[in-house]
């Protein structure tokens, strides 16, 4: 057995890995060995990189971790699911030794977790391993079992950062349900709890951000990107809410596609193969603004998919009631029908009992029946055959990234119906 082998079979205790995966194990090592060794001190002690928080010493999260699971790729969403399950315990761990947080409190955040970020499609964090993967295979970079675990950890920032929105949302939209259940907000015991309960889940983001990657050299980058991603999502929820104090006639399809870039194709879809290209190492600026372009084409999309969905989908289909009629949101279905295709008479049924009438009641299903009769069925069906072309004419704008990142997304969401 070569020596190189030899000293990795003995660091990984037999695990029979091959030789391209050994080779990137002892690359970290040395990584990590090398950091430390910079960060030492004349005297012999060793600066520790975050020292304004380095407290209590018994926090878990500054010990040593402990290794990953192994990661059934054969079984992708149980193996995703797991790795929920592992962050869900880890935050719970640091609770009490690092923050003095009673049982109760601690049990009541492991409840909210199980509640709010487990589970659901996962379509954005699966991603995340899925493009990661295809993305690291084509530069010919090694895969191990670290590597694939660490971009599910970051598949699930993606799933918790929209946990997080969702509460909010929800809060804000005064919805009824969502994943088939009680909002959050709804649940009896909690109310208002639910506001602190969205803070709560978006700091945990970045405190898996910092325990899992602070020692690697893109830790930065991961964090400015959902920093931004954050942002730029806050500031969709902006644009939507303050419809509230728009007229009907502010409700214009360029309004519209601002909303739903900035509130969803961000976190969604850029963010989800962006983090890949991090961790694949990727750095020329002209490869994230040319997948960003393809991806953002599909965010917008998939908001007007959702858009018809609220609609046309039942609740068994879409896991909630559709509300966007009763909450007055700048949709894609009324900028279409009060801009393009209304006459003066329907126009005004529009104004009379959009945003004023509740979810479920003959005025709302008036609405309804007008979009069907302006023929929005139809006008859906080309908007989303030109999107499909309009993304596979950009096929050959990437250099990096592989053509198959952007057929998974699309496999999922074109023509989806749920």
């Amino acid at each position: 057995m070569a020596p190189l082998k030899q000293l990795c079979w003995r660091l990984c205790g037999g695990a029979g890995e091959d030789e391209s995966s050994l080779r990137a194990r002892v690359a970290r090592l040395e990584a990590e060995r090398d950091m430390w060794r910079a960060q030492a001190e004349g005297n012999g002690t060793i600066r520790v990189q975050f020292p304004a928080t380095n407290w209590p010493a018994t926090k878990p999260s500054l010990q040593s971790s402990p290794a990953y699971p192994v990661y059934d790729r054969s079984k992708p969403k149980e193996a995703f699911l797991s790795i929920c399950e592992m962050l869900i315990e880890e935050v719970c761990g640091e609770l009490p030794a690092g923050y003095e947080l009673p049982s109760r409190e601690v049990a009541w955040v492991r409840r909210m977790l199980m509640y709010n970020v487990y589970g659901g499609k996962m379509n954005r964090g699966i991603m995340v391993v899925e493009s990661g993967m295809q993305i690291l295979e084509a530069l010919g970079r090694p895969i191990d079992n670290d590597t694939v675990v660490g971009l599910a950890i970051l598949g699930w920032c993606i799933e918790w950062l929209q946990g997080w929105l969702l509460v909010a949302d929800d809060m804000m939209d005064d919805s009824k349900t969502r994943r088939g259940q009680k909002c959050w907000y709804l649940v009896e015991d909690v109310q208002k709890i639910a506001l602190n309960d969205a803070f709560m889940i978006e700091m945990l983001v970045f405190k898996v951000l910092k325990r899992h990657f602070s020692s690697k050299p893109y830790y930065a980058q991961l964090v400015d990107l959902f920093l931004e991603t954050t942002f730029q999502t806050e500031c969709g929820q902006l644009l939507d809410t303050l419809c509230l104090n728009l007229g009907l006639e502010d409700f214009t399809l360029d309004r519209w596609t601002l909303i739903v870039k900035y509130k969803t194709a961000f976190y969604s879809f850029y963010a989800s193969v962006a983090l890949g290209m991090i961790v694949a190492g990727i750095t020329d600026v002209a490869e994230y603004n040319a997948a960003r372009e393809i991806l953002m084409i599909m965010g917008v999309y998939f908001q007007a998919q959702d858009d018809f969905l609220d609609c046309y989908g039942t609740p068994e289909q879409i896991g909630k009631i559709g509300t966007d009629i009763q909450d007055k949101k700048c949709g894609w279905l009324f900028v279409h029908a009060y801009h393009s295709l209304a006459n003066t008479q329907q126009r005004a049924l529009l104004e009379q009992l959009y945003g004023k009438c509740k979810v479920q009641t003959p005025e709302e299903q008036q609405i309804r029946d007008l979009y069907t009769t302006l023929g929005l069925k139809d006008v859906y069906q080309r908007y989303e055959q030109e999107s499909y072309n309009q993304i596979m004419a950009l096929k050959g704008t990437v250099k990096q990234v592989p053509w198959t990142v952007f057929e998974a997304f699309l496999k999922k969401i074109y023509k989806r119906d749920k």
